[in-house]
């Protein structure tokens, strides 16, 4: 096996990673082969759906929300079912879903690039990802999924895989005990494995006079994105396990039966 966040390198699949492999702080070890993290599957193409169909996935759980999911809807993979759960539904901000429009127009884009709000809407989008009713129903059904082996292996994506994806991936990584240091190694990953694959768009955003270094809060993602979730985290609910419990409606016994299932 390799390390744990090595790319699956897929052309039309960037920032696909197997979710597991991380050490807890007791010593076990997150089961891998069972979850794995990706961008949207809108650019699919045959041969890495083949790929993804080898991987065993039968489940493909949509963070998006549905303007998101109907410009560009998945491609997914032969035998795998479909499950949507638009964590930022009830968002006023949705700064993570607003990719799409953002791409589109880059001279609009440029102008709020250079406005020097982009991180603030970011650390925004991620305190909604803790408190919005829609992003706790959504995160407490895709962590409930994992309570059951129909769905497994199981897929979770949002657009570009990073912001509502790593949430996920964070919260879950933590509830099973691995250290913090090592959970964030794990999120900034997509810095490595998703940036190279939008070099176009970088390039795109530089004739309009955006330099590199004014998209990539945007198109990466930064440790303060990620202190702001779980510094909400505490102010509402002290513990990752209350945040479990109280705000996903994940009970003790199935947050135990989560760490019986997912650790090795």
């Amino acid at each position: 096996m390799g390390a744990p966040g090595a790319s699956i390198a897929l052309a039309t699949l960037p920032n696909l990673r197997d979710a597991g492999g991380w050490t807890t702080a007791d010593g076990r070890r997150v089961r891998t082969g069972v979850l794995f993290r990706s961008t949207a599957l809108d650019r699919l193409d045959p041969a890495d759906s083949d790929a993804l169909t080898a991987l065993g996935i039968r489940c493909v759980v949509d963070f998006r929300t549905a303007t998101e999911r109907t410009n560009q809807p998945d491609r997914t993979p032969s035998g795998a079912r479909e499950q949507v759960e638009d964590i930022l539904a009830e968002s006023q901000i949705a700064a993570p879903a607003q990719m799409q429009a953002f791409f589109g127009d880059p001279s609009q884009a440029v102008a709020f690039l250079s406005s020097g709000r982009v991180d603030d809407a970011m650390r925004s989008a991620y305190r909604e990802f803790i408190t919005l009713p829609s992003a706790r129903s959504g995160f407490g059904a895709f962590y409930r999924l994992l309570l059951d082996d129909a769905d497994l292996p199981l897929l979770y994506h949002c657009t570009t895989g990073k912001d509502r994806t790593g949430w996920a991936t964070a919260a879950l990584l933590t509830l099973l005990g691995v250290p913090e240091d090592e959970v964030y190694r794990e999120y900034l990953l997509t810095n490595e494995q998703l940036l190279p694959a939008l070099e176009p768009i970088f390039q795109r955003f530089a004739a309009h006079g955006a330099p590199r270094e004014l998209l990539i809060p945007v198109l990466g993602v930064d440790r303060s994105y990620l202190d702001t979730a779980f510094e909400t985290l505490r102010a509402e609910y002290g513990t990752i396990e209350r945040y479990f419990s109280d705000g996903l409606g994940i009970t003790e016994s199935e947050q135990q039966q989560l760490r019986d299932r997912l650790l090795e």
